[in-house]
């Protein structure tokens, strides 16, 4: 069987709102489709209306149909802003992943809460005194049905498409809480998208950071002891996968301290680029 080519999917929200009075206090949200290998493109730039690509996912179906936004409707890419891929129930990410050596360990996951996923464009947010924050450029993998129980024969059945993670982790709260929670789960700490690229072989895919401006030193999705594929066994042998859920595979790259006022930009090949400023966190209420 010859495997569909890839294409984007995208998570959106237009730019005009509804007049009706029918927008949802959080905004409208479609999933739009583009076949075109050129991104950049005109034709890379004019997107199709498509239903949810995770069905039965309630925070995850389409807004209410309107004029411009039906099922199959073109839609410019000026028209809306990138939202992140998917509203996850579960974000779960490979410790100790950063390469081959990661082999050597048992297998070792963390989760990360979903509340801190944000998308393209929006703030990574500093708390005070938050001390050495870096970004970890990864690839991730998009669960696109119910899964348990996978084997390496499985897996890839289990994923609808790859997008680009941003692992933002707090490394002195790494260092003092065991579980990685305060360090990995803080508000804004999971940048993701800009949309998601199916069929697509996550065996060798360039990764980088670019921190003002700076392309840091490479690496490669080869790089990684645990690939795509064993990580969403090992996963689901103890829990459930759900579509929708994000699973960063791992940083094999290099990283850099970030401050307000930074531009931090995660690159993954055959993906694109995810590009997120850097400010304060305003006071709590």
């Amino acid at each position: 069987m010859t495997p569909d080519p890839p294409r984007r999917i995208a998570r959106v929200r237009p730019l005009s709102p509804a007049t009706d009075g029918r927008t949802p206090p959080g905004g409208e949200q479609f999933y739009v489709t583009n076949a075109a290998t050129d991104f950049a493109s005109d034709a890379g730039r004019q997107w199709t209306v498509i239903d949810s690509p995770f069905p039965g996912s309630s925070a995850n179906a389409n807004s209410a149909p309107r004029a411009g936004w039906e099922r199959g409707a073109t839609v410019p890419q000026d028209a809306f802003s990138f939202l992140a891929p998917s509203v996850p129930g579960n974000v779960l990410g490979m410790a100790h992943n950063t390469g081959r050596a990661g082999r050597d360990l048992p297998p070792q996951a963390f989760h990360k809460a979903a509340t801190s996923v944000v998308g393209p464009g929006e703030a990574i947010e500093l708390a005070a005194g938050v001390g050495l924050v870096e970004p970890e450029a990864e690839l991730a993998v998009v669960v696109g049905r119910k899964a348990k129980a996978l084997t390496l024969d499985t897996a890839r059945s289990a994923v609808l498409g790859f997008t680009i993670g941003n692992d933002v982790t707090a490394r002195d709260l790494q260092k003092s809480d065991d579980l990685w929670l305060s360090a990995k789960s803080q508000d804004t700490f999971t940048p993701a998208g800009p949309w998601i690229v199916t069929g697509l072989d996550p065996a060798d895919l360039p990764v980088s950071v670019v921190h003002n401006g700076t392309e840091l030193s490479p690496a490669s999705t080869a790089d990684l002891g645990w690939k795509v594929d064993e990580i969403l066994v090992y996963l689901s042998s103890f829990m459930t996968l759900h579509p929708g859920d994000l699973v960063l595979t791992g940083f094999p790259a290099t990283s850099a301290r970030l401050a307000a006022g930074d531009t931090v930009t995660c690159r993954v090949g055959g993906i694109g680029e995810l590009t997120n400023p850097v400010r304060v966190a305003a006071p709590l209420d």
